[in-house]
């Protein structure tokens, strides 16, 4: 709270319109509200073996916060239920190095969903991660991988010394068991985040880009290339406050708004759960604290109160949440700003 309060301050200080205001100014029917919940994001916690410079929820080898086992049995219970969800999106920290992952994946994939590993790639050479490619295939899992450009200057300025060649290392070992290959329906996909305080460039030439180098370099394939917008929060604001860059970035976001990405937006059909079963709109949301309110939806034909605790054990089934206002606050911008982010 305290938090929020300190960088709305800022923003404020800034000139930052407020997103909800700024959607009403373009004609977009306040609020916005859950649609079908097709998507289950699971942060499972915060460990992790990087502290990457833009990362949003500031996971690094010193984070202890992770799920547990009661709180795992109730989502897989809760996902039985809900019909409509096609993919759980599994993500951290580096979600592997988190217990809960494994049994996630198994009980997601004996359901018939699509699960999705947020893979940091270097997690793979990390003491206990030697069958983790071979389980990923197994269970026909589809890898996210962070790749945020394909020179070995610019990861390792972004992520740290010898990322690059780890990460290398780690899409070897994918295409090794069959990821990215094509026939072999294991799906790799990269993603890839400005170095810098300005948006991604177009997906369709930047995926031309990467795979004509990885390939040529290294002989890595892959399937698709997601670009991501970086968010002005935590770690990446402080250090677009320290660089003394963060209003004309904040400036950009907003002057590139998008229209045509609102009906688009992640938090439309997405649901994202923390490590202490807490539900958010979305991992940014997440990252400030900033809780699924519940309510106000119009799923059962008549207004809704606010659901006791906001925690994903207030619920048998997503599809309760149908029609719930999503919150939304000013890093909003960095989802509608250009092509938008995915």
């Amino acid at each position: 709270l305290q938090e929020r309060k300190r960088r709305r301050r800022a923003l404020d200080a800034l000139g930052v319109p407020d997103f909800a205001a700024f959607l009403g100014q373009q004609g977009v029917s306040l609020p916005l509200r859950k649609e079908a919940v097709t998507m289950l994001q699971l942060n499972v916690g915060l460990l992790c073996n990087q502290a990457c410079t833009h990362c949003h929820v500031e996971s690094s080898p010193r984070r202890t916060e992770a799920m547990d086992e009661r709180l795992v049995e109730h989502i897989l219970r809760v996902l039985a239920a809900s019909p409509e969800v096609e993919t759980v999106d599994i993500t951290g920290g580096a979600p592997e190095m988190t217990p809960a992952f494994w049994p996630l994946v198994r009980g997601a994939r004996a359901l018939g969903k699509e699960v999705i590993d947020r893979c940091n790639l270097t997690v793979l050479f990390e003491p206990g991660m030697e069958r983790l490619p071979d389980f990923l295939a197994e269970h026909g899992c589809r890898v996210v991988a962070s790749l945020p450009c394909y020179s070995r200057e610019n990861v390792d300025k972004q992520r740290g010394n010898k990322v690059f060649q780890r990460s290398i290392a780690g899409l070897q070992r994918l295409n090794g068991v069959g990821y990215g290959v094509e026939g072999s329906g294991l799906k790799l996909d990269l993603v890839y985040n400005p170095g810098g305080a300005f948006l991604p460039p177009p997906q369709d030439v930047l995926r031309e880009a990467y795979a004509r180098e990885l390939d040529a370099n290294f002989g890595i394939v892959f399937n698709e290339l997601f670009t991501i917008t970086n968010m002005p929060i935590k770690r990446y604001a402080d250090h677009l406050h320290k660089a003394g860059e963060l209003q004309a970035y904040m400036q950009l976001l907003v002057d590139s708004f998008n229209v045509s990405t609102v009906d688009h937006l992640m938090c439309r059909t997405l649901v994202s759960v923390g490590h202490d079963g807490q539900m958010y709109d979305c991992d940014f949301n997440m990252a400030l604290d900033m809780a699924s309110r519940g309510g106000g939806g119009e799923a059962s034909g008549a207004p809704q109160l606010p659901r006791p605790s906001g925690t994903i054990f207030d619920i048998s089934s997503l599809d309760e949440l149908r029609s719930d206002a999503i919150r939304t606050g000013t890093h909003c911008f960095g989802c509608t700003a250009g092509s938008g982010s995915t």
